[in-house]
């Protein structure tokens, strides 16, 4: 087999320590210590009852794959962490193995890390246990038994998710913490017993036991083996942050080289012997399938294998992927028809429109009475807000390598969910979980759209049914119009304000109910609200987008906000800090990102700021944007970012998501749009789907500030504010309302 077989993540060392040998078991095993081939194995935690000897036996081989824990311990010293969530350019290969490494005392520097495998003893119960409970102390006497439920429950959903932001402040301090704890009290426990000394008379440091009274020394390797006997403690003491040596301190991003050198290893590089190509073309309307295909030209082309008709697609294979994609041009295909193939962007929020005028309402989120607090309102104010479908944009296109055969499948691609696309193939090919392997890589973006993996079963069913192990490329329209795309959707807001301007009621009602729940919520304390949603489905594929709801939301809220202020002849700003005099971690945030956006000092004709704040995955940030209208359309000049995550495991690593996070959402703002035209995506590659530029990038200062909550996201909170931002600062400038994104093509002019 290829050298694609024996690839996995690791982003420290180079060096290899072995081919994988054989397959893994899915007995469980998460919880205690294990030894075997010199090797430590701690996963904090699991019930201790789960220790299974043929992993200890299965084990001694390389010890190369552990399906049991965060970390393991080789006699050599060296340490490696375990990461159940993939790398797409987040950096969170980094902040989690800091996390391990700094409770643990670990030498950062000589720290290996690998990516979790795609097992269901590898599910990730810790963030199904940390987003249930909400990082609330449970007693130790039930800790064990519910780790038992969650793991089950995490098996049971197949999860082995990135998203959500949900890395750092759920993986990160339910089990990467832990584990670094309990793993030092496990080695520090054994030299005290190897010693005869006590526990509290040693220290620790950089993978390293000290005992400074008899000048005595031990690596963690030499103890491993005996730790290894030792019950660990599922909920040990962490350190104070004043203690941390790593955590809070700009860290190097350990996947950055090799992606820098070229040597990191992508979905789209995997090789295997024999590999043929293929590529792919869908129903331009989603949900119809083939009603005719003739292939002979096709069938005939040089370097063609085989046209396949795969019922809801066409699929080609190929010697190479330009011979594929040319004879997929070529194919003569007609596709099932049905009452959306005549759907138009502009009846499809006709039907959002009606929704909200007859359809039946859900109740998300209530306080006080709308209607009585509305009774001798000085003025009402009401505005409708609109944002369409929006593509994820991934630079790396949807591709997967399969080799289905003889009651076996091998998967290799990039994957937000591993453990969920595996299983995913296993069902689709009928096969049982244990003969199916996925291999992961980096992925070349993801922002939730890698989380489905219908590529990857795409891939699998072409390798099938051609007999070959199939590299599957999408081309860029496939990926552009194939995608699972953020909800377009369609608000209306109702307020009425007192004599002083400030509001006594707030009512919402939008079209689609995605998630979070809270996303669609008002922070402002605003004594009498009613939001509200009614269904209103389309037969477009949807999926999970950066930020998910809050991209929405954050949208309407803090546009709709800033027309109370000027209905109340209120800076926008000032405006915000009365109505939340009562939360003053925001009020700090509100502040900051002021300073540091000059709020209120001077600018040249043309320009003006504008302001925003949005909690979202328990991090509150707020923006201040600079724009420039002198050219007609608005071009950011500035952005100022505050930013209050809780604290952050590595400055460096979070300023760049705030930067990623305003950067992905100005495009959105600005350009994005998937609009339908007969019932089909419009928009095809990045000629007719825009992406901002390096020459018209913002100029990004942020500022993380650190406060006692606990630790928010990093990867999606940046995203949210900056559409408001930008639509009230160009108010500010043109006295323009924008109420509908993208801001392209809307007409604005120049400021005069």
């Amino acid at each position: 087999m290829a050298d694609a077989t024996e690839k996995k993540i690791k982003v420290k060392k180079e060096k290899e320590k072995g081919p994988r040998k054989g397959r893994w078991t899915r007995r469980g095993f998460i919880g205690a210590g294990l030894v075997a081939g010199g090797a430590l194995v701690v996963g904090v935690a699991i019930r201790p009852g789960d220790r299974t000897d043929t992993l200890a036996e299965y084990v001694a081989g390389d010890g190369e794959h552990l399906l049991t824990a965060w970390v393991k311990i080789s006699e050599d010293n060296t340490i490696t962490a375990i990461i159940p969530h993939g790398e797409m350019g987040q950096g969170i290969h980094t902040a989690l193995s800091a996390m391990l490494a700094e409770e643990m005392d670990a030498d950062w520097d000589a720290l290996d890390i690998i990516e979790a495998p795609a097992e269901k003893d590898y599910a990730n119960f810790p963030l199904v246990r940390e987003f249930a409970t909400g990082g609330a102390k449970v007693p130790g006497f039930v800790f064990d038994t519910l780790n038992g439920a969650m793991l089950g429950l995490a098996k049971k959903m197949d999860m082995q998710i990135t998203g959500g932001s949900t890395s750092v402040r759920f993986t990160g301090t339910g089990a990467m913490q832990t584990a670094g704890a309990a793993t030092r009290e496990l080695l520090m426990r054994a030299a005290a017993k190897d010693w005869d000394v006590s526990v509290d008379s040693l220290r620790t440091a950089k993978s390293m036991v000290y005992h400074d009274a008899s000048n005595r020394s031990g690596t963690y390797g030499s103890f491993a083996a005996a730790a290894s006997e030792m019950k660990p403690n599922l909920q040990p003491k962490l350190k104070s942050r004043k203690d941390y040596t790593l955590m809070g301190s700009p860290l190097p991003r350990v996947d950055i080289p090799a992606k820098v050198d070229g040597t990191a290893d992508f979905g789209i590089d995997a090789k295997v012997d024999g590999m043929k190509y293929a590529t792919v073309m869908a129903s331009p309307v989603h949900g119809q399938t083939v009603a005719r295909i003739d292939a002979k030209d096709a069938e005939a082309m040089p370097g063609v294998i085989s046209v396949h008709n795969m019922g809801d697609y066409v699929g080609v294979v190929a010697d190479g992927y330009w011979q594929a994609k040319q004879a997929l041009d070529s194919l003569d295909v007609d596709f099932t028809t049905s009452d959306a193939s005549s759907l138009s962007q502009e009846q499809l929020f006709a039907q959002y429109a009606e929704s909200l005028d007859t359809g039946k309402r859900k109740t998300m989120h209530k306080a006080g009475n709308v209607a009585k607090g509305a009774e001798g309102a000085a003025k009402t104010i009401e505005a409708e807000y609109s944002v369409p479908f929006l593509a994820h944009a991934c630079m790396e296109p949807m591709n997967a390598t399969a080799w289905v055969r003889d009651g076996k499948a091998d998967i290799w691609c990039g994957t937000q969910n591993p453990l969920g696309t595996r299983m995913a193939v296993a069902k689709a090919m009928e096969l049982d979980a244990e003969n199916v392997t996925l291999t992961t890589a980096f992925m070349g973006g993801g922002f939730g759209r890698r989380a489905t993996p219908d590529y990857a079963l795409q891939a699998a069913a072409l390798s099938k049914v051609s007999g070959h192990p199939v590299k599957l490329i999408w081309s860029r329209e496939e990926t552009t119009q194939q995608d699972h795309y953020r909800p377009a959707v369609l608000g209306r807001f109702k307020a009425s304000l007192d004599a002083d301007g400030m509001p006594l009621t707030w009512e919402s009602v939008f079209n689609h109910e995605g998630e979070p729940k809270e996303a669609s919520d008002i922070v402002y304390a605003i004594p009498n609200k009613l939001v509200q949603v009614v269904d209103s489905p389309s037969h477009t594929r949807l999926g999970p987008w950066r930020s998910v709801d809050h991209t929405q939301h954050g949208y309407f809220t803090e546009s709709f906000i800033e027309e109370l202020a000027h209905a109340a002849g209120k800076d926008g700003y000032e405006y915000r800090r009365a109505l939340l005099a009562d939360k003053p971690r925001f009020i700090k945030v509100l502040d900051a990102a002021a300073k540091l956006g000059k709020w209120g000092e001077p600018l040249p004709e043309g320009q003006a700021r504008g302001i925003s704040i949005v909690e979202s995955f328990m991090t509150i940030v707020a923006q201040v944007v600079t724009v420039d209208m002198s050219g007609g359309d608005p071009r950011v000049v500035h952005v100022a970012c505050a930013a209050d995550p809780g604290f952050a495991v590595n400055p460096d690593g979070f300023e760049a998501q705030m930067q990623s996070g305003i950067i992905y959402g100005l495009t959105a703002a600005l350009y994005g749009e998937i609009t339908l035209e007969g019932g089909a995506v419009a928009q095809s590659n990045f000629h007719d789907y825009e992406i901002l530029r390096m020459d018209e990038a913002p100029k990004i200062d942020t500022i993380i500030l650190t406060s006692d909550a606990r630790l928010g996201g990093g990867g999606e909170p940046g995203t949210p504010p900056i559409a408001p931002a930008v639509a009230n600062a160009v108010f500010n400038v043109t006295g323009k309302r924008i109420r509908k994104l993208p801001m392209r093509d809307l007409g604005l002019g120049a400021a005069s």
